[in-house]
C-alpha cells in the first residue's frame, strides 16, 4: 500500500537552528556520567528533519491510532532525541537536567516513560523487527500510518536486521522506511575495518527493499528523499544516510575515541563556543575505549 506524503517545501534555516539547539543539549548531557555524544551528533539532523517535516505526530496526539511511528533502534543516540523532543514541546526543556538522575527516566537508552518514545531500545538489532510488525498491523487494518526506524550501520552486523529485511521485503511493506545512520563507526572501530558493510545498497536491494543513498546532513536531500516515500511500490524503503560522527564539532568529528564522553563543565563551555564558531575546544577527558 502506497501512502502519499504531503511535505511542504519550506526553507531550512529553522531546521538548522533547531539542530544547533539539539546539539547544545547533547553536549550538556555529556556531563555527570556522560553520553554517547559522537553518535548522537551524527543522527541529529536526521531526527530533526523527520520529526519536524515528515511524521504525523505531536505532543497532543501521542495515542492517536492514525499517528506515524518512529523507532530509534540505535538507542544509545537518545540524547539527540531527548533534546529534540524537549525543543518540540513533548516535555519541558528543564527536564533535560535530569539526564541519568535516579529521579527520572532520561537514561542512556530510550524509555517509554518519556513522551514521544514509542518503544524501549538498547540491545541493537531488535527494533527493525518491531517496526516491521507494526507496519504489517497497519496494513492489515488498512491504516494511513507510516513507520520509520533509525538503525546504526554497525547494528547491521546483527543477523536479526537481515531477518527483518527478509520478512519486510517478502510482505511488501512499503509503509516502512528504514533510515541508516551511516557514520562509518561501530563503537570505537571503523565498520569497514571490523566487518565490512559495503555495498550496503546492493545488500538491501537483494533482500527486497528499495535503497537510496544521500547525505544525512543535507536537509534539501532529505526533503527530496522523504517526498518520494515509498521509493518503489511494494518494497520497503531504505535511506542510507552518510553522516559524520561528532558532526558540528571539528575537535570531535570522525574521532574513534569520542564514541562515549563525559565532559567537565569547562570542556562543555569550550565545545559550545566551538559549536557556534567561536574557536576550537580543548578536550582532555578521555572517551570510553572498548578493546
Amino acid at each position: 500500500m502506497s501512502v502519499a506524503l504531503s511535505i511542504k517545501p519550506e526553507p531550512h534555516a529553522d531546521l538548522e537552528a533547531l539542530a544547533l539547539r539539539v546539539r547544545e543539549h547533547v553536549l550538556r548531557m555529556a556531563t555527570n556520567g556522560g553520553c554517547f555524544v559522537g553518535a548522537s551528533l551524527s543522527c541529529t539532523d536526521l531526527l530533526v528533519y523527520l520529526y519536524s517535516r515528515v511524521v504525523r505526530l505531536s505532543p497532543d496526539r501521542l495515542a492517536d491510532p492514525d499517528r506515524d511511528y518512529v523507532f530509534l533502534s540505535k538507542g544509545h543516540d537518545v540524547p539527540a532525541l531527548y533534546g529534540l523532543l524537549a525543543e518540540l514541546g513533548y516535555f519541558p526543556r528543564e527536564r533535560l537536567a535530569n539526564h541519568l538522575s535516579v529521579d527520572d527516566c532520561l537514561y542512556w537508552h530510550p524509555n517509554r516513560g518519556v513522551p514521544g518514545v514509542e518503544f524501549h531500545s538498547g540491545s541493537l538489532g531488535h527494533l527493525l523487527s518491531v517496526a516491521a510488525g507494526v507496519a504489517l498491523d497497519i496494513r492489515m487494518r488498512k491504516g494511513p500510518n507510516r513507520v520509520y526506524v533509525i538503525i546504526g550501520d554497525g547494528e547491521c552486523d546483527e543477523g536479526s536486521v537481515w531477518e527483518a529485511c527478509l520478512v519486510a521485503g517478502a510482505l511488501k511493506l512499503d509503509n516502512l522506511t528504514v533510515i541508516v545512520d551511516r557514520n562509518h563507526f561501530q563503537a570505537n572501530v571503523r565498520t569497514e575495518e571490523l566487518v565490512p558493510l559495503e555495498p550496503m545498497a546492493d545488500k538491501f536491494r537483494a533482500f527486497g527493499l528499495e535503497p537510496r543513498r544521500l547525505s544525512g546532513h543535507d536537509f534539501a536531500a532529505l526533503e527530496e528523499a522523504f517526498r518520494q516515500q515509498p521509493l518503489a511500490a511494494g518494497r520497503p524503503s531504505v535511506l542510507i544516510c552518510d553522516t559524520v560522527r561528532g558532526k558540528g564539532l571539528p575537535s570531535l568529528e570522525d574521532k574513534a575515541e569520542r564514541w562515549f564522553a563525559n565532559f567537565s563543565a569547562d570542556e562543555v563551555a569550550g565545545l559550545l563556543d566551538e559549536l557556534h564558531g567561536r574557536g576550537r575546544a580543548e578536550i582532555h577527558s578521555p572517551g570510553m575505549i572498548v578493546r
